[in-house]
């Protein structure tokens, strides 16, 4: 494996590479299958592991095994280490990560990055501050290793992008210490939220609350690959058989395309369109379904004059939005129109970055959106609410509320401040 990870990092010292992972999380998403598929993809074993004795844990020991699933071949992790029965709180995890002198600085920020994931969830399910939660399997000797190992691997491969498949969770139910609970795990719902899952009804616990941790962390979209060029593929795998599939972590290490790595500006995901044709509903009452669509998180609303059968004049109601908010959208108009019927659409979508940017008008501070086109040069809006609202304050015209905006923004150009804001 050293050998291969060696050729590999000389061919990418000949050109300059955006490296980017794409994680197929068919059968879920765990910790040591993580580390297991990444060790697959040529990271040296014994990296990993001077990095873990470092966290002041001597006896720990890191086998790999090179396993089959259904028919194939996967690499799995073995933590050896002395029993303990020691509940950790998130300083103390970060302590040991802070005092490890071979792990790397990013590496360190990396693996606390993903704590501090798993720490808030615990917190919020489980009612309490993040300094007070402490931490169950997470804080177990073998998830310590899965989270900083992962983090180390990702480091030495040098990864500045990452994306996921949609994320499968399992059913049925499973024993934590708080008990009996329902697949997902508090912890792992809690970590998934704002995550597109997929449809499964496997009776297990695919994706734990490490998983689920790794993956929010490292994963800029979820869906369908992104443009990119193959170079390695690598296999984790997980513990149990499941019936009728591999229980195998797919992940591809990959170079994007140059339209995909420009500045790393443009993302993809997956939306879903939902679609009904309306010929009975007024303009005024279309226009207030719009706004309620919109207010309960659509990503955008539009509406198209169309004919019907026997020349009926009507409108398309469409309505783009994430997975999660599928049924919220189509519950409202099956409530708010006369619809007996919706379309659905999944599809691929590219765009740009965006970030909330802060502008100093002759009228007080404006707030509009930049993007960062793929030649990297940026471009500026004022949101249409800020030009109401400065141009019913002011009496002036929106088109001079607009120009003011753009000669604000490029006036930060100009002194040579890089425009910086929230995502």
């Amino acid at each position: 494996m050293n050998r291969r990870l060696g050729e590999f990092d000389s061919f990418c010292s000949i050109i300059r590479m955006t490296k980017t992972l794409h994680f197929d999380c068919l059968s879920g998403i765990s910790g040591d299958m993580t580390l297991g598929a990444l060790i697959d993809l040529g990271v040296s074993v014994d990296q990993i592991q001077q990095g873990l004795q470092s966290l002041n844990l001597p006896d720990l020991k890191l086998r790999t095994e090179e396993v089959k699933k259904c028919g194939f071949r996967a690499v799995q992790i073995h933590i050896d280490h002395p029993s303990e029965k020691a509940h950790r709180h998130l300083h103390h995890i970060d302590a040991m990560i802070d005092e490890a002198s071979e792990i790397n600085e990013s590496a360190k920020a990396l693996a606390k990055k993903i704590f501090l994931c798993v720490g808030e969830a615990e917190a919020k399910v489980h009612g309490c501050s993040l300094r007070k939660v402490h931490f169950h399997e997470v804080g177990a000797i073998d998830s310590i290793a899965d989270i900083v190992g992962v983090a180390i691997a990702i480091d030495a491969l040098d990864i500045e992008h990452a994306t996921s498949s949609t994320i499968p969770t399992g059913t049925g139910a499973i024993m934590i210490d708080h008990g009996r609970v329902a697949v997902p795990a508090p912890a792992t719902a809690e970590i998934l939220t704002g995550v597109p899952l997929m449809a499964c009804d496997i009776e297990s616990e695919l994706t734990t609350p490490t998983g689920a941790a790794i993956i929010k962390t490292l994963a800029r979209s979820f869906g369908p690959p992104p443009a990119m060029t193959p170079l390695r593929v690598g296999y984790g795998s997980g513990t149990r058989d499941l019936e009728g599939q591999a229980n195998v972590l797919r992940v591809t290490l990959g170079e994007l395309t140059e339209a995909s790595s420009s500045q790393g500006q443009i993302e993809t995901d997956r939306v879903t369109l939902l679609e009904s044709n309306i010929d009975d509903a007024t303009a005024e009452q279309l226009a207030n379904v719009s706004e309620l669509l919109m207010n309960a998180g659509a990503l955008d609303v539009w509406q198209t004059p169309i004919v019907m059968k026997k020349g009926r004049l009507a409108t398309t109601v469409s309505v783009l939005c994430d997975a999660s908010r599928i049924g919220a959208l189509q519950t409202l108009l099956f409530t708010q129109t006369s619809t007996i019927g919706i379309r659905r659409t999944e599809m691929n979508r590219s765009k740009l970055a965006r970030e909330s940017q802060i502008v100093e008008t002759p009228d007080g501070p404006a707030t509009g959106k930049t993007v960062r086109l793929p030649d990297g040069t940026l471009r500026f809006s004022l949101e249409n609410d800020e030009v109401k609202r400065l141009s019913g304050a002011t009496g002036k015209p929106a088109d001079q509320i607009r120009v003011e905006a753009q000669a604000a923004f490029a006036e930060l150009l100009a002194v040579g401040r890089e425009p910086s804001g929230v995502t």
